[in-house]
């Protein structure tokens, strides 16, 4: 194919990898029943009204069979929309309105679903992001009642790039890694559940390229790549063979990360739940930056006992015996509501009771879950430390040390993830003995921007320079403190920025354990020189996309590694 054919759509890359096929476009939503379709006088109505529970149990269980089949970020976003379809409301108002309107059963559980999700907009943070998850239930069960295969990605005889608007959460969580090459998506942002997913996955994925939708064409060859953030159309027979060359070579781990002048950097995984954690022992990750402990308390009525978490948290520490496992402390509201935990009147959930904010409200949780913790620590021989989620204070740090030390917990430490703690974190550091940056939500709180709205996914993208000012201030409280500063957001998933965080000081990066040996691999090539060069030339940056070329135009490293 000419060059002069060829055009380039531009994104943001969350999933490096460059990866050559098909464009194949995820098919149009299902269509609206029709509002004037109306039973007939002498219809049964209880029996219609009775179809819908049965069709959304039959969602629930079709979601819940791919979830206990899936790990990780993928399970709990597979598990939370098979929630949402077992939640009586939904079933129980369309059902009502079969027999009150004599509507059928299909047009019921659409007006009812969008009266849910009106109510979520009203709601606004959090819950307006879940009205699109409202709608991925509502078309599952309206194809239940009709008799139509689930919304979701189209068959086709070879491997192919998947183009759309945006994906449900659980299309994404759904996807097979064999099937789907890369991912490419007018919507979405770097933070998004699409990119979330995509990156546990380790599928090339390229979202907010805005446009990609109407500019490609289905059958187009296309070279993503995931890491530039670029979709090239038509590309040549030369750059196919050279992207396919890259795609065929394997990386490993050896379990030691450093840049080419021998400068430590931990490489740690992220673990959402106890079974991620011997895949991620096994791909060498040196340690656990990141273990989530909401799956202990998720989807329940009640919080789980001190024995059950004391179980949950030695598969962890037992799968890591001698290396550090950084284990957070209950992360619940906005994003993360818990059942028995609810605040009134909160407008802004992003904003609220959140974080370690709810051991205020709620003591006894924190006292049990580090008590477990230190129990689950003693029975293992893992190095154990703990972290607390949304510090923004100095107090809030200073008190959270010493709740840790009540329990014989040693080594307590803050996340990074408001401004707050960012520009005060040389006297947070005098308190706590290290910090870990969580990217996603500092890039939200820096940004003003939701980091879930696919409309902002621009401000929500951790190459701003405002960002890595902020990353650059906390590496210089950790440097004056003597304390380590590591980061296990999504941005240290990504080897150029990976590169990038180095530069700035930070000493340790967590992530997906799938995406650890291409970080290895781009570290290993560069010195810590060249990776304090590139630092400094994003801090000087003025956009995030004037961030990110300035960088990789510094880097030949990354066309030798594909990356």
């Amino acid at each position: 194919m000419a060059s002069e054919e060829q055009r380039t759509i531009t994104g943001i890359g969350v999933c490096p990898g460059k990866v050559v096929g098909p464009v194949v476009f995820l098919p149009e939503p299902l269509a609206e029943p029709s509002p004037g379709l109306r039973l007939r006088p002498t219809a049964d109505l209880q029996a219609e009204a009775d179809r819908i529970p049965v069709a959304a149990a039959q969602v629930q269980g079709d979601l819940e069979r791919a979830a206990a089949n899936a790990t990780g970020d993928t399970r709990d976003v597979l598990e939370a929309t098979a929630a949402m379809a077992a939640d009586p409301t939904l079933a129980a108002d369309a059902a009502r309105r079969v027999i009150d309107e004599h509507l059928i059963a299909e047009r019921a559980v659409w007006e009812a679903a969008e009266s849910v999700a009106q109510q979520f907009e009203a709601l606004g943070g959090y819950f307006a992001e879940r009205a699109r998850d409202i709608a991925d239930v509502r078309d599952r069960i309206v194809a239940a009642l009709s008799g139509r295969p689930a919304p979701g990605v189209p068959d086709h005889p070879e491997p192919f790039v998947l183009v759309a608007l945006d994906l449900a959460p659980s299309v994404t969580a759904g996807l097979d890694p064999a099937r789907v090459l890369a991912i490419v998506t007018d919507g979405a942002g770097p933070t998004s559940h699409t990119a979330i997913v995509a990156n546990a996955m380790g599928i090339p994925a390229v979202v907010a390229a805005t446009g990609a939708s109407e500019a490609l064409t289905a059958g187009d060859t296309v070279l993503v790549d995931g890491s530039a953030g670029t979709v090239l159309v038509h590309p040549t027979d030369q750059q196919v063979a050279t992207a396919r060359a890259l795609a065929a070579t394997v990386r490993t781990f050896s379990g030691e990360g450093r840049t080419a002048d021998g400068h430590r950097v931990q490489l740690l995984a992220n673990i959402g739940d106890p079974a991620g954690a011997e895949p991620a022992a096994a791909a060498g990750a040196e340690g656990v930056g990141l273990f989530r402990s909401e799956f202990c308390f998720l989807d329940r009525e009640q919080p789980p006992s001190t024995e059950e978490q004391v179980t949950a948290y030695r598969t962890v520490f037992h799968a890591f015996a001698g290396r550090k496992v950084v284990i957070r402390t209950l992360d619940s509201g906005a994003d993360k509501p818990l059942h028995f935990l609810s605040v009134d009147d909160e407008e802004n959930p992003a904003l609220g009771v959140r974080g370690l904010r709810t051991a205020e409200k709620w003591p006894e949780l924190l006292e049990q879950q580090l008590e477990a913790i230190a129990i689950a620590a003693a029975a293992e021989e893992a190095e154990v430390w703990v972290m607390a989620p949304m510090v923004s204070t100095v107090a809030e740090t200073e008190w959270f040390v010493a709740r840790c030390a009540a329990h014989g917990l040693g080594t307590a430490g803050v996340m990074i993830e408001v401004p707050s703690a960012a520009l005060l974190s040389g006297p947070i550091l005098a308190r706590a003995h290290f910090a870990s940056i969580g990217t996603n939500d500092l890039t939200q709180y820096t940004m003003a921007a939701d980091r879930l709205l696919g409309s902002l996914a621009e401000l929500s993208d951790p190459w701003q320079p405002a960002v890595l000012q902020l990353v650059a201030a906390t590496c210089r409280g950790g440097d004056l403190q003597g304390r380590p500063v590591g980061v296990c957001g999504e941005a240290a998933s990504n080897p150029v920025l990976a590169a990038v965080l180095v530069g700035l000081g930070v000493s340790s990066l967590s992530m997906t354990a799938r995406a650890i040996p291409d970080v290895a691999a781009l570290l290993g090539a560069v010195t810590i020189g060249q990776c304090r060069e590139v630092a400094q030339l994003a801090l000087a940056a003025e956009s995030a996309t004037d961030a990110r070329a300035v960088v990789r135009a510094a880097l030949p490293q990354l066309d030798e590694l594909g990356l």
